[in-house]
């Protein structure tokens, strides 16, 4: 039952396939052709050695010999074609399809929700998409229509071997199922092992990307040996496990050539005796062989493709769990517009608990209202949940219960391209592209105009270093803009946010990480880009939050305290606390 299930399972996968190239099947239907007309030419080969030995040279007449060569060389000519036809097709389906699967995946992937990537390590996902893919575009482009050539030699090999001799061919036909046997057990225990090799190399992909990631941390904390050891760890394991699997098939092909030659031997025996007595010529013999050989060769092809596909139908399975992962956060079915406003944001009774803690609430009933274009300061203790209630206002997570309100519609009846739209956020690690100062800034509307990018870049304060660099906005920034400083980086995300002209801003400790003479410059282009903008402000600094327009003090999942911060200087404990720390730790 359950190799019943996991075949069927198997098959569902692969048919899944299928769906992939059926935009493109006018192409497939003509390399099915091309495929079939050049197998069946191809069994036409062992009928012209037959004739060219019984007509040729058992006449011993040159002429009859040559006309069978021009004969060979005609069919040899249209085989090419054939050949040629069906391998290009089939080439071009298998980049087709895997491509158009490479978009799908990766497209799916954009739309996952943030807990989603917070299980899984993006060195996994780009394995998924690098060498699960690689085995797909083999199978399809090349093993997929090799697999249906020796089927169709197969088939017809057998017939003509009944017609030039059937107890010849019972013979031969003697020795399949014990073959066919050992070509299920085989391919199965191949099956395991190959997908263990790809779970190794995931392992160590992943490890390469995370180690390559943070490499500066790598190597303040002098890991460098560690991360390389645990490297070769990881791929000495995807080694082994290569070993293995490279023993088994080796073992594979070793019986594969044993019962084919086993075949031919006595084919050859009991045919040479057919010969003597006369039921056989020649030439018929030699046909016939050439089409056991033929048959077996298939035979073991067929075979030797059923771990093949085994390993891709595990690739194309691990692909589709992307594929077919629902996000949790979408669009709802009937979603509301958006209404205008200035920006209104309302929590309700909020209570949240990430799903890797469900026993540990982060949120135990947080209500808050924020007027249009007011600045909200949240500061309290590390872990008191105040980049979550940050987080759950574009939604990149969902409550568990309450309710969070733009412009009094709850976020999770609006569509999600128009409630992000609304917002801009700066955090403290902005993250930059690898493209230029120019493409990061218009990262939300590319086709914006030079006139706007730079007029963004002045009010926050970066057209200054960005003009003094050799190639100006068209600097490369470097992946995650290493080439820049946090200040600078810090004002080019405050750039790109400008541009985005939000109605609601999240300013996530966006100057905690800076020193004092960065802090300022940003902190100028921060109120800038706050101006007529509801503000909501994370932070440990009392610089940045003492001019807000009120202060929430989060402890234990709620707003415990809520003023100015006159206000709470006079009245919360918690605040001043906080405050007093800062002013030590300064």
């Amino acid at each position: 039952m359950a190799e019943s299930a996991k075949a069927s399972r198997e098959l569902g996968v692969l048919l899944r396939l299928v769906q992939l190239v059926r935009p493109y099947r006018g192409r497939f239907y003509l390399a099915a052709l091309s495929l079939i007309f050049g197998s069946f030419v191809s069994l036409a080969y062992p009928q012209v050695a037959r004739f060219a030995i019984d007509q040729g040279m058992k006449q011993g007449s040159t002429d009859a010999l040559d006309r069978v060569m021009l004969w060979l060389c005609g069919i040899f000519a249209l085989h090419a074609g054939f050949v040629w036809l069906r391998h290009y097709l089939m080439s071009w389906l298998g980049v087709r399809a895997v491509s158009d699967l490479r978009s799908l995946v990766f497209d799916r992937i954009m739309l996952l929700p943030v807990s989603w990537f917070h299980e899984r390590r993006s060195g996994e996902l780009v394995g998924r998409l690098a060498s699960d893919v690689a085995i797909l575009e083999e199978v399809i482009g090349s093993q997929l229509s090799m697999a249906v050539r020796n089927a169709v030699q197969l088939v017809g090999g057998i017939v003509l071997l009944f017609i030039v001799d059937w107890r010849l061919t019972l013979v031969m036909l003697a020795i399949v199922p014990p073959f066919m046997v050992g070509s299920v057990y085989f391919g199965g225990k191949l099956r395991k092992r190959s997908k263990a090799v790809q779970d190794r190399l995931a392992d160590a992909s992943g490890r390469v990307q995370e180690a390559i990631g943070a490499i500066n941390t790598v190597q303040a904390f002098t890991r460098e040996q560690a991360e390389a050891a645990a490297y070769r760890s990881d791929v000495e394991k995807a080694f082994d496990s290569t070993v293995n699997l490279i023993k088994w098939r080796a073992s594979f092909m070793a019986s594969v050539s044993v019962i084919t030659y086993a075949a031919l031997a006595v084919i050859l025996l009991l045919g040479g005796r057919g010969v003597i007595e006369g039921r056989l010529s020649a030439g018929e013999l030699t046909a016939f062989l050439i089409y056991t050989a033929m048959v077996a060769s298939a035979f073991g092809t067929v075979a030797s493709l059923y771990g093949s596909l085994a390993k891709a139908a595990g690739a194309t399975e691990r692909l589709y769990d992307v594929v077919d992962t629902v996000p949790e956060i979408r669009d709802p079915e009937v979603a509301k517009a958006l209404p205008a406003g200035g920006g209104a944001v309302s929590f309700r009774d909020v209570h949240f608990r990430y799903a890797s803690r469900t026993d540990d609430p982060v949120l135990a009933g947080v209500s808050l209202e924020m007027a249009p274009g007011e600045v909200v300061a949240l500061v309290g203790p590390s872990g008191a949940g105040k980049t979550t209630i940050a987080s759950l206002v574009p939604r990149f997570y969902d409550v568990q219960s309450g309710s969070v309100c733009i412009e009094g519609v709850d976020v999770r009846e609006l569509r999600l391209s128009e409630l992000r739209h609304a917002m801009a956020i700066v955090s403290q690690e902005p993250v930059l592209f690898s493209g230029s100062i120019r493409d990061n800034i218009a990262y939300s509307n590319p086709d914006l105009s030079t006139a706007l990018i730079e007029q963004a870049a002045k009010d926050a304060h970066a057209s200054g270093f960005i003009e003094s660099f050799p190639d100006g906005y068209d600097t490369l920034v470097g992946e995650r803009g290493v080439k820049l400083s946090g200040g600078q980086k810090q004002r080019i995300a405050i750039a790109r946010a400008l541009v985005a002209d939000p109605r609601i801003l999240i300013l996530d400790e966006a100057t905690s990480s800076l020193d004092a003479e960065s802090e300022a410059a940003v902190q100028q282009a921060l109120n800038v880009l706050m101006k007529g903008r509801t503000t909501l402000v994370i932070a440990h600094r009392l610089s940045t939050v003492q001019d807000a327009d009120r202060i929430c003090v989060i402890s234990d999942g709620i707003v415990a305290e809520q003023g100015t911060h006159a206000e709470l200087m006079a009245q919360s404990q918690i605040y001043r606390r906080l405050v007093e720390h800062q002013l030590i730790e300064s």
